[in-house]
């Protein structure tokens, strides 16, 4: 467990020239800075004026009766208005106009739709019983918001590889995946808890779930973190080593560049298999809901850390706590490291089965997968999988 080894952060060979992003200029001056901001702030805008006149459809519930109405119409405005100003200024900077076209369209449509001084009624009442879960459309903007302001600060000034961009390879991928997780929160919720509810409702009136559920609530965290861990290490290891299943998890394992964004990157099948079998003794021992929401803000927490473009090591902690040097490792493509770091939260599972991997400070040179690759874009890797010698 000693760490003498001298500290070598590799140089990254992942971007050559940073004024590059798949092949497009992104220099100051050509309008590509401009149009992106443009696009952001525009479709933000017009997402939640969405989310405004459709509440029932595109917001969760649980949030409605929250939201502060006559700041969101302020904000509103001020952000569709900076959207168009910044697609026109792309537009008359840059060569290609499709940035600052669909910043400027994104504008208009909010604008059209009512802005903001769209009708706010429906917000207010939000909890309200509904047959079917919405798309939460408006989590995926919260979602965003917080995680960029978290995390883009942390990625610039304490980066593990200073020349890699904001807007590396591969962003817009996994910025699909973001949005169809946030999205579909609700419904992958449900679909990853029924099973659970439907094998195991003959425990619902045992004593002893009840007695589980008051313990203490942190000393239901630590055992819920205990018990998933174990779970997810022997699921994870699986999707690893069953052919059929690593097609799934190759999708995840497909992003060549580390950053917070990269973990968003999970074949709905990974995500369902994982959750549902981790969820299922949660259920059947009765751990409180206080206790499974604390839990959850911290593997989302963690799950998000991990894979940062962060350099931090966290000195002895990293032996007991799972890490993004930890984490790291297991997404690289060098020999040594292949099949290794399955743990989520804690690495004791990969020192007991074997899978341990942490040569002392060094970080992985690269990553992604040997052998077949999964292809670029949401929609090829969501059904590569299924085809025939795919993997």
């Amino acid at each position: 467990m000693n760490d003498k080894s001298k500290e070598r952060i590799p140089s990254s060979d992942e971007v050559r020239d940073v004024s590059q992003i798949d092949g497009e200029s992104v220099r100051f001056g050509t309008g590509w800075i401009s149009g992106v901001i443009g696009i952001a702030l525009s479709g933000a805008g017009l997402f939640t004026v969405l989310c405004i006149q459709f509440p029932t459809i595109l917001t969760m519930p649980m949030l409605r009766d929250y939201y502060p109405l006559p700041i969101i119409r302020a904000l509103l405005h001020v952000v569709l208005v900076s959207g168009f100003l910044f697609g026109v200024l792309s537009l008359s900077l840059r060569r290609r106009k499709i940035f600052g076209g669909v910043a400027i369209l994104f504008a208009l449509i909010a604008g059209l739709l009512g802005g903001a001084q769209i009708q706010m009624e429906g917000v207010v009442n939000g909890a309200e019983n509904q047959a079917l879960p919405s798309l939460s459309l408006d989590w995926f903007l919260l979602n965003l918001m917080f995680w960029c302001a978290v995390f883009i600060p942390l990625e610039r000034w304490f980066a593990l590889r200073r020349d890699q961009p904001i807007f590396r390879h591969g962003w817009r991928t996994d910025l699909a995946y973001f949005f169809v997780s946030a999205l579909a929160v609700q419904w992958v919720t449900i679909i990853t808890m029924k099973p659970a509810q439907v094998l195991f409702a003959w425990v619902l009136d045992e004593q002893w779930r009840t007695s589980i559920g008051k313990q203490p609530l942190w000393l239901q965290i630590i055992e819920i973190l205990l018990i998933t861990d174990f779970v997810q290490y022997w699921a994870h290891r699986a999707f690893h080593r069953i052919p059929f299943l690593w097609k799934f998890h190759a999708i995840h394992h497909s992003a060549e560049r580390m950053d917070w964004l990269a973990g968003s990157r999970l074949h709905i099948i990974d995500i369902v298999v994982t959750r549902g079998l981790s969820y299922m003794p949660l259920f059947a021992l009765g751990f409180a809901d206080a206790a499974l929401l604390g839990y959850g803000v911290i593997v989302t927490l963690q799950a998000t850390l991990i894979h940062a473009n962060v350099r931090f090591k966290f000195g002895p902690l990293r032996y007991w706590l799972v890490t993004p040097q930890f984490h790291h490792w297991h997404h690289s493509d060098e020999d040594a490291a292949i099949d290794k770091n399955f743990a989520v939260h804690l690495p004791i599972w990969d020192w007991l089965f074997g899978s341990y991997y942490l040569p002392g400070d060094q970080w992985p040179a690269s990553y992604g997968v040997k052998g077949d690759k999964p292809p670029e874009g949401f929609f090829r890797q969501l059904f590569w999988p299924f085809k025939r010698g795919g993997a």
